[in-house]
């Protein structure tokens, strides 16, 4: 019998409304979501009142015809109105598409059209700017404030309120599970031009509910700090399906605030955090109070970081193709610095050649390969994307990660280097591709090149390197920016150039591809230029 039926057969009956009710059945009075604005005006929504609130904003939904495969678009900053309506969509078996609010309106009409939203939910702050990106949705929903700040914009025309959204939790009709029913849908950044439109299935939040609080010591009675924007995988995924798992509790904030920080962990009793270096160097200048963090989630093995925390740095490798954490390492078993830990049990994982196909020995540098059920281990699908899907997956069955890694002589992964067309700017991932296709819509251009350069808070910001044409205007400054302002214009703040530099012609490696390496090299030592 084929393995992937196997697994769906395993997954039959159970889907995120199906998990939800279990536990409003047997804990209704647990806090499930606590929210943690900045002005510190905290609420708690028990299991009970998280699922009761869903059922009427599902019935919302109903009565605006949305129904099973729709899809719905929920633009928003951290807030409880983006959680409740991502999970009322759930209950009645439509998506919710869940956009990156720092996005320009150009992006935001692209989210809307490839994904055929029928419908937005979005804030004050947001609604106007989605409003003209996607004039022709049939309906709008905007929040009564902006993340619990109060909302500085008027209701933009055509806006329904956020009490409207509520009607009659009695009208839902139950739904028969359908595990493999697409459920959420975000984009990522590759190497190519346009994001992705991943595609996540009701069986991926199941398993995730079950592999993934046991990657990160995850227990009843815990308590995730969500900080991370729930429009990505790690908020999203890694953190609330988890805690779905076991029937914890997650706090959730607008954004990551060092300066509440320490008091928000105090408050709630916090047992997990997500980890990424923007917010490690945010905390280096505080003390460290005695806490309640058993495990801080981040990507190696980091015995400074547990050393400077006082808490367990658990690494956990993954993406959002992948879902949950596809290499961890196991709480009690020791690792060496640096390491990301071994496979998951339910992925394999191989290290390629990328330019042999061999699989790689110990020591050798390859790309990781990861292999699931599609739709259970591993994402169903780019949504409308022939050849991103067949690029990204082999004939049999392997994903190619992009991501460069060895493995020692015990089995155990070590990350080298991504790709660095896709950049890493503040936890979000960049296409240097998508960027060069921006600015060559600037004329004057022979030849560009975008490159990661080092930031102290940022990890890295873009920088374009270009070789101006003949009808390039005389003045660089005047075209630099020129270059910039379009950017600016097309593409979310944390990708447009920090700097423009021309040359004369680039650095070539073999096969007279561009020498990023070497271009990076220069980024370093202009600076800020």
């Amino acid at each position: 019998m084929d393995p992937r039926e196997i697994e769906r057969f395993q997954m039959v009956g159970q889907d995120l409304p199906h998990l939800l009710d279990e536990w409003v059945a047997s804990q209704p009075d647990t806090p499930l979501l606590i929210w943690e604005p900045r002005d510190g005006a905290s609420r708690t929504w028990t299991y009970r009142e998280f699922r009761d609130d869903t059922l009427r904003i599902a019935a919302g939904l109903l009565d605006r015809g949305v129904g099973v495969g729709d899809r719905v678009l929920i633009h928003a900053d951290n807030c409880p109105e983006m959680v409740l309506a991502w999970y009322a969509c759930a209950r009645i078996g439509a998506a919710g598409v869940t956009t990156n609010t720092r996005s320009v309106a150009s992006e935001i009409a692209y989210f809307a059209a490839h994904t055929d939203v029928v419908g937005v939910i979005t804030q004050p702050q947001h609604a106007a700017l989605v409003r003209d990106a996607a004039p022709d949705l049939g309906w709008y929903v905007v929040t009564d404030d902006d993340s619990g700040e109060p909302a500085t914009a008027k209701r933009a025309p055509g806006y329904e309120n956020w009490a409207a959204l509520f009607g009659d939790a009695a009208s839902v009709p139950d739904r028969p599970a359908d595990p493999m029913l697409p459920v959420g849908i975000m984009f990522t950044s590759g190497t190519t031009s346009l994001p992705k439109a991943v595609v996540h299935t009701h069986a991926n939040a199941i398993w995730t509910s079950r592999v993934g609080p046991r990657n990160i010591d995850l227990r009843p009675g815990d308590t995730y700090l969500i900080y991370l924007p729930f429009f990505h995988v790690n908020a999203q995924t890694w953190s609330l399906w988890s805690v779905l798992g076991v029937g914890a509790t997650i706090v959730l904030q607008p954004k990551f605030s060092a300066s509440r920080f320490w008091e928000v962990v105090a408050r709630n009793s916090v047992t997990h955090i997500s980890l990424i270096p923007f917010v490690f160097k945010a905390l280096g200048g505080q003390p460290v109070p005695a806490h309640t963090i058993r495990v801080g989630v981040f990507g190696l093995v980091m015995p400074v970081l547990e050393d400077w925390l006082k808490l367990r740095v658990l690494p956990a490798y993954g993406m959002t193709e992948t879902v949950i954490h596809a290499i961890h390492a196991p709480l009690h078993h020791p690792f060496p610095d640096k390491t990301m830990g071994w496979p998951t049990p339910g992925y394999d994982a191989l290290v390629v050649d990328p330019a042999t196909g061999d699989r790689c020995g110990p020591e050798q540098v390859g790309e990781l390969w990861l292999r699931g059920v599609r739709g259970i281990q591993l994402f169903l699908e780019y949504l409308d994307n022939v050849e991103a899907n067949e690029s990204a997956f082999t004939p049999d069955g392997w994903f190619r990660t992009g991501d460069m890694v060895k493995v020692d002589d015990a089995g155990r992964f070590f990350y080298q280097e991504r790709d660095k067309d896709l950049l890493k700017v503040g936890g979000e991932n960049v296409s240097a591709r998508q960027v060069e296709e921006t600015c060559r819509e600037v004329g004057g251009i022979s030849d560009i090149a975008v490159v990661g350069r080092s930031h102290e808070m940022l990890d890295q910001v873009p920088v374009a390197f270009v070789i101006r044409a003949a009808d390039a205007p005389g003045d660089e400054d005047e075209h630099a920016r020129a270059i910039i302002d379009r950017c600016a214009q097309r593409l979310a703040d944390f990708k447009v150039p920090r700097a423009v530099h021309f040359v004369d012609e680039f650095p070539r490696a073999t096969l007279d591809k561009v020498a990023k390496n070497k271009l990076r090299e220069l980024a370093e030592e202009l600076g800020e230029g």
